[in-house]
């Protein structure tokens, strides 16, 4: 079976981008199915009920996040509804949502997926590694684990993935928007990426206009951070799986929407 994992979506580009690209690439790699990272997909911070629904409407299966999933804070009042909207796992216990799913496919073959969240450089939170063994052992019924590692540190990410190997399909690096050229598989069948990349504007830093974030370096001083507009990609990753659920194949994509250069 082939997964497709969109990295993080920013704004409005972004799910124009998803809207524009998604079915045609679904169509031609054949994807069973779509998991994207929506933490950023609501005006480059959080999501909305709105913004959930349009995302799976673009035919999106699994929905993750990470630290900036709390920033519209309408988001508490509809993550509880939602079984495939993924906040980190390794949030406090009580804290709403859900950080695990396991889904059904087209072909018969149940994906778990499971999100996670870096301790370096973040906001401080439970062992990742050790919700990472929680979490596998409550998706018994998955032979397809796909696991979002939502972190600062690059170092943190690849720990994760050498941790997991043989144990989950693939883990994937999101949050900081840049598509790293480190894909492989590891040697017990584990697919890696520090990171799936960024889909939104790429005439910005990191998705946000660059006039803003100039001045907040050169000035200090808090201002407004604006979704840019130009040069849109959908970025992310396709994953191949063999048989046990481990990963033959990975490969990058970076897809320009139409007229938009690249």
């Amino acid at each position: 079976m082939r997964i497709l994992f969109i990295g993080d979506i920013v704004g409005k580009p972004g799910r124009r981008a998803v809207r524009d690209l998604l079915p045609g690439i679904i169509e031609e790699c054949r994807i069973d199915c779509v998991i994207a990272n929506c933490e950023n997909a609501a005006s480059g911070f959080g999501v909305t009920r709105e913004v959930v629904e349009e995302l799976y409407s673009s035919r999106i299966d699994v929905l993750t996040s990470g630290n900036h999933v709390w920033d519209k804070k309408e988001v508490l009042d509809f993550i509880e509804e939602y079984e495939t909207l993924l906040r980190p796992a390794n949030y406090p216990a009580g804290a709403p949502g859900h950080g695990s799913v396991v889904i059904p496919t087209p072909g018969g073959i149940p994906v778990g997926v499971i999100n996670l969240e870096g301790r370096i450089f973040m906001h401080p939170s439970d062992c990742p590694f050790r919700t990472a063994d929680r979490e596998i052992e409550k998706l018994k019924e998955a032979s397809v684990i796909i696991v979002d590692m939502h972190a600062e540190a690059t170092s943190e990410k690849i720990a994760m993935g050498w941790y997991l190997d043989g144990r989950v399909t693939a883990v994937l690096g999101t949050h900081t928007h840049v598509q790293t050229a480190d894909e492989r598989i590891l040697p017990r069948g584990t697919a890696y990426i520090s990171d799936a990349g960024m889909t939104g504007p790429f005439d910005s830093v990191i998705g946000i206009r660059k006039d803003t974030i100039l001045e907040r370096f050169l000035l200090q001083i808090p201002n407004r951070f604006d979704v840019a507009k130009g040069d849109v990609r959908l970025q992310g990753v396709l994953i191949d799986v063999g048989a046990e659920g481990r990963s033959v194949g990975i490969t990058r994509l970076s897809v320009p929407v139409k007229g938009e250069g690249v």
